[in-house]
């Protein structure tokens, strides 16, 4: 049987033009800030050329604050997380892994713009490979990743408005 693995589909809509969005997106200044705002403990962000055709790398690390003891057992009091971004042509794949621990998000980010608002779709699967907890921790991950979605959404807002 093949492992299963939880969906995660996210939209982050700017009212913003697809150039102004994609600057953002291949600004490390930008990135930092969403660390920063995601409450990090620690972060690096390295990013090669732009979003027509370049590579994003944001490797940070979380406190495990609320995440549900079952799951702490398994990431610790800190979660490491390595994120990256193969652009090309306003499209990316996506790839984001917690090093050492079974799991992993694979899927893709695609930019798109009309009447000059931008949207950042976010689709990709989540996959622990661990018996009995597997799904559990996949939701959890979820959770997770959609609060940082969400709170990359609300900075992008804000960085593009200024």
């Amino acid at each position: 049987m093949a492992p299963m693995s939880t969906p995660l589909r996210h939209d982050l809509t700017y009212d913003a033009p697809l150039a102004e969005v994609a600057a953002m997106l291949a600004d490390p200044a930008f990135r930092e800030a969403v660390c920063d705002a995601q409450h990090a403990l620690s972060r690096t962000v390295t990013i090669t050329g732009t979003t027509e055709s370049g590579s994003v790398a944001v490797d940070y690390a979380q406190a495990a604050n609320g995440v549900p003891s079952f799951a702490k057992k398994l990431v610790g009091e800190r979660i490491e997380i390595a994120q990256r971004e193969q652009w090309s042509g306003n499209h990316a794949a996506l790839e984001i892994t917690i090093p050492g621990k079974p799991g992993e998000m694979k899927g893709t980010i695609t930019l798109t713009e009309s009447g000059g608002t931008t949207v950042q779709r976010v689709a990709a699967d989540i996959r622990v490979n661990m018996p009995l907890v597997g799904g559990k921790a996949e939701r959890v991950i979820e959770e997770i990743l959609l609060k940082a979605l969400r709170k990359e959404n609300q900075v992008g807002r804000e960085w593009l408005a200024r």
